[in-house]
């Protein structure tokens, strides 16, 4: 129904420099965006401009030159770095007699490659509904005439308003789905609630290698390749942290500067994860110059996802790439881990990582000394299979004197058996 590039494309490529940071884009990052999605870059048309052109976003004798280069080069789309209006796509489709492709849809196009989950799937198709449903006119032009023929002669509808009421139909069933997969994913979270286990959440620039980190830690297979977006939908694994005990970790969506609202509004349930973790481990790929924008555009992305209060533990990753840069955990004034210095991919500095969530996490370690009466064998045995028993010796009464240390939600969950009986154990 809708016009799309295939991957395999050839296409010219069109980047311009403006002095408005917020307005500012990098090619580089488009060439990597492009990359991804299997297109060939046939040409690369860049100029500067004070603001955008009304008509054709890049004035009048750039758009020019653009359908030579198009005509020179037999491309088949036009990719822009820069977010058109629907009447500008519509022009220099006409001027250059060729597909217009800006980044939203560049981007929207690569998640739809990407995803793979029921879930992932839907969150891409409405996002890609939201976007589409504003360029409608672009697509239809040759269709705004009413309907004619036996049965639909008189007022009728055009047909440009029969697919707008189509797409709606099918936006508003998308989100039912979703809202099916969410009741989903909040019965797992009000479960592992109850069972008070934390979650720590990877989040990051897109390609600062989360997924490496990921299977790194866990053992488990996430793709994960040196390319834009490689992880789409989100992976979950327990993983065990000393003086913690169980953890949930999180693989998510990477981030990118000025990603498409209609992918934030998309995967906000998915980003749910991120925004009720305990801690947020920010994956910060620490070779590449660009390393304090990208660090920017994340606290930005997760401010838009209500995320921007959740602690957070920087991990400089790709330290194998410099020189002289050793893995270490930095802390603050008060001794707390910050920065924790590793390699996901050479494995390096990863038992400082642990050392890290067991010390950030590990905050919630309670400590006593109890006396168990040596008919109370059973709660014993469970403070063993817990692992939590430092020190242990009997008074000449035959009763266990010991010394805890475990999670205080692990303390909580046998206070929660009986707790007038355990607290009776706890020696002042």
């Amino acid at each position: 129904m809708f016009d799309r590039y295939q991957a395999g494309e050839q296409a010219i490529l069109v980047h311009l420099d403006f002095p408005d940071e917020n307005a500012r884009e990098d090619l580089q990052e488009f060439e990597m965006l492009v990359d991804s999605a299997g297109i060939t870059a046939l040409n690369i048309i860049t100029g500067k401009r004070s603001t955008p052109h009304v008509k054709f976003f890049v004035g009048s004798g750039k758009a020019t030159e653009i359908a030579e280069a198009v005509r020179l080069f037999d491309a088949n789309v036009i990719l822009f770095n820069h977010i058109l209006s629907p009447s500008q796509e519509k022009n220099i489709e006409a001027l250059c007699e060729c597909r217009v492709v800006d980044r939203t849809s560049l981007i929207l196009d690569i998640f739809a490659q990407r995803a793979r989950t029921y879930e992932g799937k839907l969150q891409v198709e409405l996002a890609q509904l939201r976007h589409i449903s504003t360029r409608l006119i672009r697509g239809w032009t040759h269709l705004e005439r009413q309907k004619g023929g036996i049965g639909l002669r008189g007022p009728g509808e055009t047909q440009l308003e029969t697919d707008r009421r189509l797409l709606r139909e099918r936006m508003v069933n998308i989100r039912k789905r979703l809202a099916k997969v969410e009741k989903q994913r909040q019965q797992g979270r009000r479960a592992r609630n109850r069972a008070e286990i934390p979650t720590v959440s990877l989040v990051g620039y897109t390609n600062a290698g989360k997924s490496t980190l990921f299977n790194c830690i866990t053992n488990a297979e996430v793709y994960a390749a040196d390319q834009l977006f490689a992880t789409l939908d989100p992976t979950l694994r327990k993983i065990e942290v000393e003086e913690v005990g169980r953890v949930i970790l999180a693989d998510t969506v990477g981030f990118i500067r000025h990603l498409p609202h209609d992918l934030v509004a998309a995967f906000k349930a998915t980003l749910t994860e991120t925004r009720e973790a305990e801690l947020l481990l920010h994956v910060v790929d620490i070779a590449d110059e660009r390393r304090a924008e990208n660090i920017e555009q994340v606290e930005h992305v997760l401010k838009e996802i209500d995320a921007g209060e959740v602690p957070q533990l920087l991990i400089c990753n790709k330290i194998d790439i410099l020189h002289d840069v050793e893995p270490r955990i930095d802390r603050d004034e008060h001794g707390t881990p910050i920065r924790v210095w590793l390699s996901a991919q050479a494995s390096i500095g990863i038992d400082l990582l642990f050392q890290a969530l067991a010390e950030r996490l590990g905050k919630q370690v309670v400590t006593h000394n109890l006396k168990i009466p040596p008919n109370e064998g059973k709660f014993r045995g469970e403070l063993y299979l817990l692992n939590c028993i430092d020190k242990e010796r009997y008074d000449e009464d035959g009763n266990c004197l010991v010394k805890i240390k475990l999670p205080a939600r692990e303390w909580n969950r046998l206070m929660k058996q009986d707790k007038e009986r355990f607290e009776g154990f706890i020696e002042s």
